[in-house]
């Protein structure tokens, strides 16, 4: 059974277990007769062809709540793009498409990137992005929500339980973030959060000393869940980034731009499974070890925003700090893990801290060598004062896409 534990930094929703999604549904299209509920879903088109995404869009036919799902389509052709509309239409709410390969959006980044303000590389961050244009010139939605579109392990009650937090009237929250254990196959996953994220902030902390930034990071049980929903006046101000430090920076923003008892996190599922990144320890570019560069770079990035410097000199104590708490962590996870009938290989587990210990010397020297980088792409009020018609444009361009044969 779940606990009831507060941090005291942001609101804990918990799962106690006494209620039913069908009593929670109810409530959720009332409330969102004055809140209209928009969902994202950034997917590539080869999620398409797995069973996850399948799985998916079924549970989502059966919810009664949703006004709009927004899918952001990337790295598909013409005939994909139709085999798209083809596998989305049994969903029976409204729903629109972004081809983000097709001509016409296309253009529209052209002319982003003649104004110096397109997304400067492709993946989730722009998909996002984009995603987040087209809602905007919408006007109609009063709630966002985003998930991932490779959750093996989906529910639609996942989805409830997200959205309720920021639909009900009664509540004071303008961000609810999802959390739950990351457990697939008997074992223990999420090596990212583990091994990377919770004790690289530990070692912050010990370095630089107590900083209230680190203190709300920490508060988040699963702080790069790719599940979120928000109030839609959030989205004109929002400035995230493009690479794999989009969660991170999500909660960065909201540390920046709103009181923490605004913001609450909430547990949605007693399980959680989706595609695994390789570790890609001899790859920069790719998978885990690209992910945790970006995420140390976001985390040292926003501290330096806040007056902290990071000399050489920290970055080595840093690390030194980070690599004995992660190898503690390793232990206690190993120890969590078989008293609850799972597992974890401690070779591979030392192996993946001992990556990313070598990263946070690569992401420190990255951000001290490139002063000038501007990683964050830019939010959508910047963009409508600059380009007053693109959101327009962005409306046009999907409907146009959807009415060719």
């Amino acid at each position: 059974m779940a606990d009831f534990h507060q941090n005291g930094v942001v609101a804990t929703l918990h799962n106690l277990r006494e209620r039913s999604l069908e009593r929670m549904e109810q409530e959720l299209k009332v409330f969102a007769e004055v809140r209209p509920i928009t969902l994202i879903l950034p997917s590539l088109y080869s999620e398409l062809e797995g069973d996850a995404l399948e799985h998916i869009v079924s549970e989502l036919s059966e919810v009664p709540y949703i006004s709009e799902i927004v899918i952001g389509l990337d790295q598909a052709d013409r005939d994909q793009y139709r085999r798209a509309r083809d596998y989305f239409s049994r969903l029976p709410q409204k729903h629109s498409i972004l081809w983000n390969d097709g001509p016409r959006l296309r253009e529209i980044d052209a002319k982003l990137d003649a104004a110096s303000l397109a997304p400067d590389q492709p993946g989730k961050g722009r998909n996002v992005w984009y995603c987040i244009g087209y809602v905007l010139g919408a006007r109609t939605a009063g709630v966002v929500a985003l998930h991932d579109c490779d959750i093996v392990t989906y529910s639609r009650e996942m989805l409830a339980r997200l959205v309720y937090p920021v639909t009900n009237p009664g509540f004071p929250y303008v961000f609810s973030k999802g959390y739950y254990p990351r457990i697939a196959d008997r074992s223990l996953n999420g090596r990212v959060t583990r091994l990377l994220v919770t004790p690289l902030l530990l070692s912050l902390e010990k370095v630089i000393g107590h900083h209230p930034y680190i203190d709300y990071l920490k508060a988040f049980r699963y702080p790069l869940a790719g599940e979120f929903a928000m109030r839609a006046h959030l989205l004109p101000d929002i400035r995230i980034p493009s690479d794999w430090g989009l969660e991170i920076g999500v909660l960065s923003e909201l540390w920046r731009n709103y009181s923490n008892t605004s913001i609450c996190q909430v547990d949605i599922a007693d399980a959680y499974d989706h595609k695994h990144q390789d570790l890609s320890s001899d790859d920069k570019e790719r998978g885990l070890s690209r992910m945790s560069i970006d995420i140390t770079k976001a985390l040292l990035r926003k501290l330096a925003t806040d007056g902290v410097v990071f000399s050489q000199e920290s970055l080595r104590t840093l690390k030194a700090t980070y690599y004995r708490t992660a190898l503690d962590l390793v232990e206690i996870y190993h120890n969590d893990a078989r008293m609850n009938g799972l597992t974890t290989d401690r070779h591979k587990e030392e192996q993946a801290v001992e990556l990313f210990a070598a990263n946070l010397i690569e992401a420190g020297d990255v951000f001290r060598d490139n002063p000038n980088a501007t990683p964050f792409m830019p939010s959508w009020n910047r963009v409508q004062s600059a380009l007053p018609d693109l959101i327009h444009s962005i409306q046009d361009a999907v409907r146009l896409d959807s009415e060719e044969d």
